[in-house]
């Protein structure tokens, strides 16, 4: 008798979804690629603003707008500055969030639990992969925004609003640790997606669901009588890494805003594992 076979359209490898193989997929597809092309066409879109403008500016305007093309370091700054605050929050929710439902979407998701594979190990190399994508993000939109400005705009220290300056050895440290709390910022949006996308097979759901919790949370924040409690709002100290470009760092605000993110971020994260354990994967 004749051993029944895998079709092969659902034949998988013989140690499916390791690390390689998912990050092999993920950079293929093509939300990836049109995210990091949009990351590197930004500062080239930005110059051209610049180049386009009538150059029409208030000279007692205090506006760091205005110091934007004063050198690499505050070029790298200001694009960092106006991506933070959405752009990136929705790259960290795609990333993130977009992979399971994705999966489910396509109809591949049982296949991948038949293989065997463990819901755990398929939510935790998921997870990862989404992760490191996010930060990788994060590290190519500031390069690129430093190689950008020193082509265009050259090579001149860092200039804050005050007139104080950073110079290149102080600078490229405080613009590392910049990247990385924008990282650790962007945790809470990644593990809110990562806990929708467990419960939804449709991926716009996770990742809108993700960016639109961030929404209320800004609007919240902006109610003054909510007192203390807007501290413990998701992204309340998304803008504390403002203050590594001062003279002298405070880090109460760096502080609580990474303490406030990793708790977002692993208790939606555990949240996400518990739901998926529980869950009837049809698709």
């Amino acid at each position: 008798m004749s051993t029944p076979t895998t079709p092969a359209s659902t034949r998988l490898p013989g140690r499916p979804l390791t690390l390689r193989a998912e990050t092999g997929r993920q950079l293929r597809r093509r939300r990836t690629l049109w995210t990091f092309g949009l990351l590197l066409a930004l500062p080239l879109i930005i110059v051209g603003a610049f180049a386009l403008g009538d150059g029409d500016r208030d000279a007692d305007a205090d506006r760091f707008v205005d110091l934007a093309t004063g050198g690499a370091a505050n070029f790298a700054v200001f694009t960092t500055a106006v991506s933070a605050s959405f752009l990136l929050l929705v790259v960290a929710a795609l990333f993130v969030g977009d992979s399971l439902p994705s999966e489910a979407s396509w109809s591949t998701l049982r296949y991948l639990l038949v293989a065997p594979v463990p819901r755990s190990r398929l939510l935790a190399t998921k997870l990862v992969i989404g992760l490191v994508s996010t930060a990788l993000a994060v590290v190519v939109l500031i390069g690129w925004s430093l190689l950008v400005g020193l082509v265009f705009y050259g090579a001149d220290a860092f200039t804050g609003l005050d007139g104080s300056t950073l110079e290149w050895g102080t600078f490229a440290g405080r613009i590392a640790l910049i990247a990385a709390y924008l990282v650790v910022v962007l945790l809470p949006v990644g593990a809110i997606a990562f806990c929708l996308g467990v419960r939804t097979d449709a991926p716009l759901a996770a990742v809108g669901g993700a960016v639109l919790v961030t929404i209320v949370s800004a609007i919240l924040d902006q109610i003054e009588n909510l007192g203390s409690l807007r501290n413990a709002l998701p992204l309340h100290d998304a803008s504390a890494w403002f203050g590594l470009l001062r003279q002298d760092v405070v880090w109460d605000d760096l502080v609580d805003g990474t303490l406030w993110s990793l708790v977002y971020a692993v208790g939606f994260t555990a949240l996400g594992f518990v739901l998926f354990a529980r869950k009837d994967v049809l698709s």
